[in-house]
């Protein structure tokens, strides 16, 4: 234990490295306990599934989630105001040359909410593109793959990926 002869900008508790205190955080002269950091800066932090999620997304919301679908449910405003967001294909082996497209916040949490639903966790996320406006570009991707395909259900499209990536990538950025 080595005293740094610092004490905590916020509870003013003496800093002492390896017990309270982390080397990287005096090499940045950032003199902040391990509670008062885990209590005021990481409760202020979004993660989901884990990771972290930057202040700047549309969903964000201070806290800890499985899933992306878990925090909209949390800020369900911020949600239904989103526009942006990706249009998405995916695919299970399971129906062989069906293509689902679709739009989300964020395409590989939705893909993962997927997996949940199949026991062989065998959804793949093949292609998305970021819109300012995803519910557009999926209304446009949508409208124009019926007019190129000869099956489709729904979202489901019996189609290569080529042409599905094709028609979302040529689309205009300005949607």
């Amino acid at each position: 234990m080595k005293h740094t002869n610092k004490k905590c900008n916020h509870c003013e508790v003496d800093l002492v490295l390896g017990t309270n205190y982390e080397q990287h955080r005096l090499n940045k002269k950032d003199y902040i306990c391990k509670d008062c950091y885990n209590k005021n800066i990481l409760k202020k932090r979004m993660f989901v599934n884990g990771k972290y999620v930057s202040k700047t997304h549309p969903l964000y919301k201070a806290g800890r989630f499985k899933t992306f679908e878990g925090a909209a449910f949390a800020a369900l405003e911020g949600y239904e105001k989103t526009t942006e967001g990706y249009v998405y294909i995916i695919n299970n082996p399971c129906w062989d040359g069906w293509l689902k497209i679709g739009m989300a916040v964020d395409a590989e949490d939705r893909c993962n909410s997927y997996q949940t639903s199949s026991p062989h966790r065998d959804y793949r996320l093949l292609y998305a593109r970021r819109f300012k406006d995803r519910r557009k570009a999926e209304k446009k991707t949508i409208h124009k793959l019926k007019k190129v395909v000869k099956e489709h259900n729904g979202e489901w499209f019996k189609t290569d990926r080529n042409t599905a990536q094709e028609i979302i990538g040529g689309l205009s950025i300005t949607l």
